[in-house]
């Protein structure tokens, strides 16, 4: 631990001068660059809309996110970043750099998309471009094009108004499996990063600090290799794979009653063998241990392996096991985020249409949303029209529990925020069709604007008033990692795991490249699968949502 302390008091050291090489510009004058930079956004909706449109028609799985990554970088390569390419050994991932010295503020947002939720937008109810396909169930087609957005129009003004700094740019590859965040961060390319903004989806605009309530994880694949035998004429010959998972999955089952209510787990069996007639000499099973906390994680780990280790014991098989993805519970910086709503209030959210209002209503209607969302906010009327409260600290370590993030591995190394942008419809069930139906409309389009004006507002506040970044570099050390220091939960001999996904890209993108969105020829993905906006059920008829 002591190399993080002496990192951190590092930091301390630098951010004099760190301050002295900011540019220090007027209250006036920087309202008035605020003003430019949201006309600018303004005036590049129809480009904001390409991108977004183009990488939802993509539909790439984590890992395989080859058009995405290509086309990202070829718009920030034509527009002056230097692209490093492949960074940590994952070929869909890289770093896009412009500007030169202090201060370093990385802008990020994940890619990837969700296994069989492929689902034409605009339409309020189940109806896959592809049936079984891969689509943005969980809208990271959007933050991207956020970013660029916002970052080209801060790019001006800094040219122009020679306004020193760094900007560097990145995915979050394979964030649906958690398996790539912690490796940038153990391969040092943060190191030298004095903040961070990532973007995320949201049905509201808004961001929040401290600790958000949801849980770390560690990701295991459990491999398990026996012996083969004629399943009917010699079964006593062969020692199942396949039975020791399925102890395995029983086992920790039962183990379920003894943990505290602050744990998820979850697994799926990724190879139960190739046909009954054969007894299956090899089977794995793949596990998400989730907690609130890096012990409780690990024990977790510990749990599993030993639980593994005794179904191997139980059916004379051998066990393997391999570490596919980690992250730790998130924590996101206050001054930064007091800062990012400050503009968020002056921007607020965007002015809905009726037909917005109509898919968002039909979608809520079909999938049975509850009355209210995460945070008490309303989920089954429509789009948000009140802008959401900056959200603080929800949850102390022995309580909440829920989802991950591995953006989390970023936030206990430097000062890191998420901007929540309203791109999406209140009250879905999440990693589902009904999550990617609004993500290629005119509401992530308003959405995606609004987002970036907030965060292009924010980076300027960043680049040119030192004070929040020396408040913020302040709370990470004093109050964030004051008794938590970061450990990571992969190794220093882990890889990522770059094959996951692979068979099924394989399977269905020659058939999803028809589909390609061309805005050479349409105005809109829209109008290239030739949707009529909005598209409902018949009012009297309401939807299972399944």
């Amino acid at each position: 631990m002591r190399k993080y302390k002496f990192r951190w008091l590092a930091a301390l050291a630098l951010l004099p001068g760190l301050a002295t090489a900011q540019t220090k510009l007027t209250p006036a004058k920087i309202d008035a660059l605020k003003t430019e930079l949201a006309k600018d956004i303004d005036g590049q909706k129809k480009f904001t809309q390409e991108m977004v449109d183009m990488i939802f028609s993509f539909g790439e799985l984590g890992f395989q996110e080859v058009e995405t990554s290509r086309y990202l970088t070829d718009i920030l390569k034509k527009n002056g970043f230097t692209i490093e390419q492949g960074i940590s050994g994952i070929p869909t991932a890289w770093t896009a750099k412009w500007g030169s010295g202090k201060p370093v503020i990385a802008i990020g947002s994940d890619i990837d998309c969700i296994p069989k939720a492929s689902q034409k937008p605009g339409v309020a109810y189940h109806d896959p471009i592809i049936e079984g396909a891969p689509g943005h169930g969980e809208g990271h087609n959007s933050g991207q094009p956020l970013n660029v957005t916002a970052v080209l129009a801060l790019k001006k003004i800094m040219e122009r108004e020679k306004i020193p700094g760094t900007i560097m740019m990145w995915p979050g590859v394979a964030e649906e499996q958690l398996a790539t965040k912690a490796y940038f961060v153990r391969d040092g390319y943060f190191k030298d990063v004095d903040a961070c903004i990532f973007t995320h989806v949201s049905s509201n605009l808004g961001t929040s600090y401290g600790d958000g309530g949801g849980n770390g994880m560690i990701s295991v694949r459990f491999d398990f290799e026996g012996q083969a035998s004629h399943a009917g004429g010699a079964p006593w010959r062969g020692k199942s794979a396949l039975d020791a998972v399925e102890l395995m999955n029983i086992g920790w089952n039962y183990h379920r009653e003894h943990m505290e209510t602050t744990q998820r787990s979850h697994y799926v069996i990724t190879d139960g063998g190739d046909q009954p007639n054969v007894v299956p000499s090899k089977a794995s099973v793949w596990y998400y241990f989730r907690e609130r906390s890096y012990p409780k994680i690990t024990q977790m780990y510990k749990d599993g392996i030993r639980i593994a280790e005794a179904a191997a014991k139980m059916t004379e098989t051998k066990m393997t096991y391999e570490v596919l993805g980690s992250a730790w519970p998130g924590h996101m910086n206050q001054p930064i985020a007091e800062a990012m709503y400050e503009n968020i209030k002056s921007v607020g959210l965007p002015q809905w249409s009726e037909e917005d209002q109509k898919l968002a209503r039909a979608l809520q209607k079909e999938v049975q949303s509850p009355a209210t969302g995460f945070g008490g906010e309303r989920a089954n009327d429509g789009l948000s029209t009140s802008l959401s409260q900056l959200r603080k600290p929800m949850a102390t370590a022995s309580a909440g529990g829920g989802g991950s993030d591995d953006i989390a591995d970023i936030s206990w190394n430097l000062p890191t925020i998420v901007l929540g942008y309203p791109a999406n419809i209140p009250g879905l069930p999440g990693h589902h069709w009904a999550n990617a139906i609004a993500m290629a409309t005119p509401i992530a389009h308003k959405g995606v604007t609004a987002g970036a004006k907030a965060e292009a507002m924010t980076l300027l506040d960043l680049f040119v008033k030192p004070e929040i970044l020396t408040n913020a570099w302040k709370y990470f050390n004093e109050v964030q990692t004051k008794d938590t220091k970061y450990t990571a939960l992969i190794s220093k001999t882990d890889k990522p795991a770059i094959h996951l996904n692979k068979k099924i890209m394989e399977e269905y993108r020659p058939e999803m490249k028809k589909y390609y969105y061309d805005p050479a020829k349409y105005a809109s993905y829209l109008e290239q699968l030739g949707i009529k906006y909005p598209t409902v059920r018949n009012e009297n008829n309401s939807g299972t949502g399944k």
